[in-house]
C-alpha cells in the first residue's frame, strides 16, 4: 500500500550539497581492478586450472558506461580504493572524541542548507540523518550532527536505503505540520564507497560517496529566495532480496559468515530494473493525477540517480515520450550512484532556472522495494 500526505503549508527553504574532494575516473577505477584481476588469477592458477575456482574478468570502460551512463564518482578516499590489493577506502578510525566522518559530511552539507533557508541553529528544532548505512549504532549520527551544529530539539537516524531522503522529507514535513517543530533539517551523508564490493565486477563502479541537506519549515516563516512548496508527498515499499546488504551486529554470532560477499552490496541487477522501473513510473503517474497535476505541467523530475537506463525509462513512460535534459537531469555520469542524495543532488543543482508555480517531483527509489516522491511547486 501507499501513503499520500497532502496539504500546502509547508517548504523546502534551502538545500546544501558537500562534495568529497577526490575524485575516480573509470579509467583509473579499470586501472586498478583489472591489475586486481590479474594477480588473483595468477595467484590461483592451479585451482583455476583444475575448474575449483572460476577466473575472474576484467572491467573496462565502455562495459561501465554502457551498464551504467557513469563517468567518475567522488570519494572520502581515493588511494585505497586504487591499490589492488585492497580495493576499499582507507578511512582511519577516530577517538570518541572527534568528530565522526559521517557527522563531518553532514555538518558541511546542513550548514550550506541552513545558509541557504536563511536559518541559524535557533530556527531549527530537529535533525534527522537519513541515509543508507550509519557508521555506528549508537549514538545516533543525528545527535551527534545537532551537537555539532548547536541546534536544540531533537535528532534521530533513519535508514530506507536508496529512499531515505525522500522518506526523511516526508517525516520532516509531518513533524511541521504537526507542530512537532518550527523547522526540520534532513540530511543525508552517503559514504557507500564502504560498503560496495569494488572486487566485484558487476558493481565496482556504481557507488560514490557525497552529502545532502534539505531545510523544511512552515511556509509563513520561511525567508529565502528559493522556496519550494511541498505539494504532496508519497511513500511505497514492498519486500525484495533482489538489493541486500547482510552486514550487522550479528554477524560475529557466527564466524563462518564473517567477511561473506553478502556483507556488502549485492544485487540482481536485470530483476531490479524489470521490478522497480513500472513501479516507480506507476507511483509518479497515480500521484500526480491524484492531485490532478496533468502530465504537460511536470516541468521537471529529479529522479534517484542509480542508472542512466532506468532514469531514461521511467521519465519516458511518464511523460509518453522521451524526456529532455532539463526535464530529468542527471548528475549520475559526474558522482554515480550516491543512494539516497541523488535526486537531492539533482533538485539541489537544477532547480533555480524555474519559475514561480513551476511543478517538479523529487523520486527515490532502492533497497526493500522502497520508492518515495515528493511533489513540489516554486513560488
Amino acid at each position: 500500500m501507499s501513503q499520500t500526505v497532502s496539504n500546502g503549508s509547508i517548504v523546502i527553504s534551502g538545500t546544501g550539497l558537500f562534495t568529497p574532494g577526490e575524485s575516480i575516473s573509470n579509467a583509473e577505477l579499470v586501472v586498478a581492478f583489472n591489475a586486481y584481476v590479474d594477480n588473483f588469477n595468477a595467484d590461483n592458477e592451479v585451482e583455476i586450472g583444475a575448474g575449483n575456482i572460476e577466473a575472474l574478468s576484467h572491467s573496462s570502460e565502455g562495459f561501465i558506461l554502457k551498464a551504467s551512463g557513469i563517468n567518475s564518482r567522488y570519494v572520502v578516499n581515493k588511494s585505497g580504493v586504487l591499490d589492488p590489493a585492497r580495493l576499499a577506502p582507507s578511512i582511519p578510525e577516530r577517538s570518541n572524541e572527534e568528530q565522526s566522518v559521517q557527522c563531518e559530511m553532514a555538518v558541511a552539507a546542513a550548514k550550506q542548507a541552513m545558509a541557504n533557508a536563511n536559518k541559524t541553529a535557533d530556527d531549527i528544532d530537529g535533525v534527522i540523518v537519513a541515509c543508507s548505512n550509519m557508521q555506528r549504532a549508537y549514538p545516533a549520527v543525528a545527535i551527534e550532527v545537532q551537537q555539532a551544529l548547536g541546534i536544540q530539539g531533537f535528532a534521530f537516524d533513519m535508514n530506507v536505503a536508496c529512499s531515505s531522503a525522500t522518506f526523511g522529507l516526508q517525516t520532516a514535513r509531518d513533524s511541521v505540520l504537526a507542530g512537532s517543530a518550527r523547522s526540520i533539517l534532513v540530511v543525508n551523508p552517503e559514504i557507500c564507497s564502504a560498503h560496495l564490493a569494488w572486487q566485484d565486477r558487476d558493481c565496482h563502479f556504481i557507488f560514490g560517496d557525497v552529502a545532502t541537506a534539505s531545510v523544511v519549515e512552515k511556509m509563513e516563516t520561511a525567508t529565502s529566495d528559493n522556496q519550494w512548496e511541498i505539494v504532496s508527498t508519497r511513500l511505497q515499499t514492498a519486500f525484495s532480496n533482489n538489493i541486500r546488504n547482510n552486514f550487522g551486529f550479528l554477524n560475529r554470532c557466527d564466524e563462518s559468515g564473517v567477511g561473506a560477499r553478502d556483507k556488502l552490496f549485492v544485487q540482481n541487477g536485470r530483476k531490479v530494473f524489470k521490478e522497480v522501473v513500472p513501479m516507480v513510473a506507476q507511483m509518479i503517474s497515480s500521484h500526480i493525477n491524484d492531485e490532478s497535476i496533468d502530465v504537460t505541467d511536470l516541468k521537471r523530475m529529479w529522479l534517484h540517480q542509480a542508472n542512466l537506463s532506468m532514469n531514461l525509462l521511467i521519465s519516458k513512460k511518464v511523460l509518453g515520450r522521451e524526456a529532455t535534459k532539463e526535464e530529468a537531469p542527471v548528475i549520475l555520469n559526474e558522482y554515480a550512484n550516491t543512494s539516497s542524495a541523488g535526486s537531492v543532488i539533482a533538485f539541489h543543482k537544477y532547480n533555480e532556472d524555474m519559475v514561480s508555480g513551476d511543478t517538479g517531483v523529487i523520486c527515490s527509489f532502492g533497497a526493500g522495494y522502497s520508492a518515495g516522491t515528493v511533489i513540489v511547486r516554486k513560488l
